[in-house]
């Protein structure tokens, strides 16, 4: 279990149906509470015990003394010229990371954090230049979500298809496959049909290639898989993301085939950033279709967010339309992603918080206190 404290209170906000019938049991409660705390926690969104009607009130005010059920705290909000919003959020610790909400006329899309800070420190992305912090808990992870259902008031969760928060994407701060086990325990809540109900074919889990979680991701979620992929060849990508000198394309390109559910139905995005002069040649388009011949894929080809201090330029518009013709020639959908939210520093590529690295020493003293928190009330 994962446990997250408030002033040596758990928070329920993260804990699994299993977790949530401990922490009934613990306090000599039936099965049945964890059942109802389920429903107003995940389904009508309640962050108050005094709202929970169907329970006691002795047994509300039980709960208030061992429990919470808290969002992270949201400490800047902004809305872009688009509608895109964006959310700097502050966690344990007072580390802060950032979610966005995109909305589009037949979807609204949360792009959620899963770690404070990156360690892939690719050279056109603005996070990666800052260093990671410490991996979000499942708390944490869904919290976002649920953050960003409160800002725009839709719980309870709607039961059809006219939801305006509709899809996720692991797209945001770091790297989701490492910081695996908790962005699983964060997703089965957030799919689950009796709570948020978000379904997996609704989920995109974005990697920059962490080749031996690939398979895992498929067995365990069965969600929809991205790659961040933005080059064809391992010399270019070596040059901007140093994690492709670990698991090189060829592996890469391996685990996607082997991808569970990976078909024409559910196919493989590869996202790809344009950047003037490096990427962006037809020689690079012919490369990248001879790299994926065979491949159920699509690509999502994204005109590069500059931010203060990188070294590359967006692509010409003509040569990002040439690129986006040569795929779609061959058989492929290569839409060109519209830039959302640049105004707020909101758009692929440009999150970044002023959250420092933790010292060890800081670190172990967090995680001591947050253990003595659980031991108080289980």
């Amino acid at each position: 279990m994962s446990i997250t404290t408030t002033n040596e209170r758990v928070n329920l906000v993260g804990l699994t149906r299993e977790d949530l019938l401990e922490a009934m049991s613990s306090i000599g409660e039936k099965p049945l509470r964890a059942k109802q705390l389920w429903h107003w926690i995940y389904f009508r969104g309640a962050t108050d015990f005094a709202t929970m009607t169907d329970l006691s009130k002795p047994l509300r005010a039980k709960l208030r003394d061992r429990f919470v059920v808290a969002r992270p705290k949201v400490t800047r909000e902004q809305t872009s010229t688009d509608g895109t919003r964006k959310w700097l959020f502050e966690f344990t610790g007072g580390q802060k990371a950032e979610t966005v909400f995109i909305p589009e006329e037949d979807r609204g899309t949360v792009c959620i954090s899963s770690q404070i800070g990156c360690t892939l420190t690719c050279r056109f992305c603005h996070t990666g230049t800052q260093r990671l912090v410490r991996n979000l808990t499942p708390s944490e992870i869904v919290g976002q979500l649920m953050a960003a259902r409160d800002s725009y008031g839709e719980w309870p969760t709607p039961t059809d298809e006219r939801r305006l928060l509709s899809n996720v994407v692991l797209m945001g701060m770091g790297e989701p496959l490492y910081n695996f086990d908790n962005v699983v325990a964060a997703m089965r809540i957030a799919m689950a049909d009796d709570g948020i109900a978000i379904g997996r074919r609704r989920i995109t889990l974005s990697t920059s290639g962490v080749v031996p979680e690939i398979h895992r991701c498929g067995k365990e979620l069965n969600v929809n898989l991205a790659i961040s992929l933005h080059a064809p060849d391992d010399d270019t990508r070596n040059v901007i993301m140093p994690i492709n000198k670990k698991y090189p394309l060829k592996e890469l390109i391996k685990a996607c085939r082997n991808y569970p559910g990976a078909r024409n139905a559910r196919r493989i995005t590869f996202e790809y950033v344009m950047l003037k002069g490096f990427n962006d040649t037809t020689s690079h388009a012919r490369a990248l279709l001879k790299l994926v011949k065979g491949l159920p894929c699509k690509f999502n080809l994204i005109p590069f967010n500059p931010w203060p201090g990188t070294p590359y330029e967006c692509s010409d518009e003509s040569t990002i339309q040439t690129f986006a013709e040569l795929l779609w020639n061959a058989g492929y959908s290569a839409p060109i992603r519209t830039p959302r939210g640049r105004d707020i520093l909101a758009a692929c590529g440009q999150l970044k918080t002023d959250s420092e690295k933790l010292s060890v020493r800081k670190s172990r003293l967090q995680t001591d206190t947050a253990w003595k928190g659980r031991e108080a009330v289980f």
